[in-house]
């Protein structure tokens, strides 16, 4: 099982973003772009749900 790297998914967001907001990006491509957008962003909740989980069980 490979460990989620939560730092590299946010970068990989902001470089989707940076793509999605250049005018030269083709439209189709900015499709594909938005539905990995969607399973980083999910990939990420289920993180920090997983994280705060963890915490609160600590405490």
């Amino acid at each position: 099982m490979k460990v989620f790297d939560y730092k590299k998914a946010l970068e990989e967001l902001e470089t989707i973003a940076k793509k999605v907001e250049d005018p030269a990006t083709a439209l189709g491509d900015i499709d594909k772009m938005i539905a990995r957008a969607d399973e980083l962003v999910a990939a990420c909740r289920d993180y920090l749900r997983s994280a705060r989980e963890k915490s609160e069980g600590i405490q």
